[in-house]
C-alpha cells in the first residue's frame, strides 16, 4: 500500500542538545550513530536503553536548522524523557533545552516539494517508506500540497500495519528488548562504541537470536484480536499486537510476536476455524 498523503503527528516531545560535547554525549545515551546526522538533512530512529538493554523509548534524531541535535519522541512524556538523557550529564559541555510544544510535526510520505519559509524539513522513514518531515513552528499556518491529502483515522492504521510499523503501547513497550521488534536494523549502530545497554544489544546480534520476533503478515479478513497463534502441536505460538480494521480482497494486514522456533504456525478464530499465516506478505 503506498499513496501519497500527510500525516498529522501532532506537537512530540522534544529536547534540544546543543554545546561542544553534545555528539559525543547522546552517542553514549542512545542506540543510533549521531554523527550520521552530519551526512545529510535526515532524521534517523534510535532507542533509548536501560543497562541491560531494554528500551525504555523510541526517538527520532536530528539536527536543527542551527546545527543543534533535536531528540523528538511522539508518544513520550517529555519530563521522563529528559531525565533519562540526562542522567548521567555530569562535566560534559552540554546545553539541554525542552522545546516541547514549540513545534509541530507534519510527516509526508514521500517527497513533497517545495519547502515553507520558516519550515524545517528532514527526509525520514518514519512511516516505512522514504518520505519527509516537516517542522513547523507552533502558531504557523501552513498550506500542505493538495496532492498529499491527510491520512488518518482507521486509514492511517491500516497504512501502518501494511508496512510493518511498530507502535508504542502496541509492539513497543518499556522493557523490551530492540532486536525482538527488529529495530536492530534501522535503530542500531554496532559500529559507533559504547552506550548505555550496547553490551547486552551487541551479544544479542553476536548470539543470532531472541526468544521472539515482530513479523507482519496477512490473514483472512474473519481474524479478530481474541483470536490465537497456534504452532502444529497445538501449542501457544506468540501474541498478536495489531489487526488491520480495513481489509482488502477478503484479507487483513496484522503484526505480531512469534516465539522463536515456532513451526506450522496458524491463526485460530474464536470460533475454532483456522488460517495458515502468510508471514511477510
Amino acid at each position: 500500500m503506498s499513496l501519497n498523503a500527510r500525516i498529522d503527528c501532532g506537537t512530540p516531545a522534544l529536547l534540544e542538545f546543543r554545546g561542544p560535547d553534545a555528539v559525543r554525549f547522546l552517542n553514549g545515551q542512545v542506540t543510533q550513530d549521531v554523527r550520521k546526522l552530519d551526512a545529510e538533512k535526515i532524521s534517523l530512529p534510535s532507542c533509548v536503553t536501560d543497562a541491560k538493554g531494554r528500551l525504555q523509548f523510541r526517538v527520532w534524531l536530528m539536527k536543527s536548522a542551527d546545527d543543534a541535535l533535536w531528540v523528538s519522541a511522539t508518544e513520550a512524556d517529555a519530563q521522563a524523557l529528559e531525565a533519562r538523557l540526562t542522567r548521567y550529564l555530569i562535566a560534559d559541555e552540554v546545553e539541554v533545552k525542552n522545546l516541547s510544544g514549540q513545534w509541530t510535526l507534519i510527516h509526508f510520505t514521500a517527497d513533497p516539494g517545495a519547502v515553507p519559509a520558516g519550515v524545517i524539513a528532514r527526509d525520514s522513514a518514519r512511516f516505512g517508506l522514504a518520505g519527509t518531515d516537516w517542522w513547523i513552528p507552533a502558531g504557523v499556518t501552513v498550506k500542505f500540497p493538495e496532492s498529499f491529502p491527510l491520512l488518518e483515522g482507521d486509514a492511517l492504521e491500516a497504512f501502518r500495519i501494511a508496512h510493518g510499523v511498530p507502535a508504542w503501547d502496541r509492539e513497543l513497550y518499556d522493557g523490551l528488548l530492540p532486536p525482538e521488534a527488529c529495530l536492530d536494523a534501522s535503530d542500531i549502530s554496532y559500529h559507533k562504541g559504547c552506550y548505555i545497554g550496547q553490551e547486552v544489544i551487541s551479544r544479542i546480534k553476536h548470539v543470532g537470536k531472541v526468544n521472539k520476533r515482530l513479523i507482519h503478515a496477512t490473514i483472512d479478513a474473519s481474524v479478530s484480536m481474541e483470536s490465537r497463534l497456534l504452532d502444529a502441536a497445538g501449542k501457544p505460538a506468540g501474541e498478536l499486537t495489531s489487526i488491520s480494521p480495513i481489509s482488502k480482497n477478503g484479507k487483513r494486514d496484522l503484526m505480531a510476536y512469534l516465539k522463536r522456533g515456532a513451526e506450522g504456525v496458524v491463526l485460530v478464530n474464536p470460533d475454532g476455524t483456522r488460517h495458515p499465516l502468510e508471514v511477510g506478505a
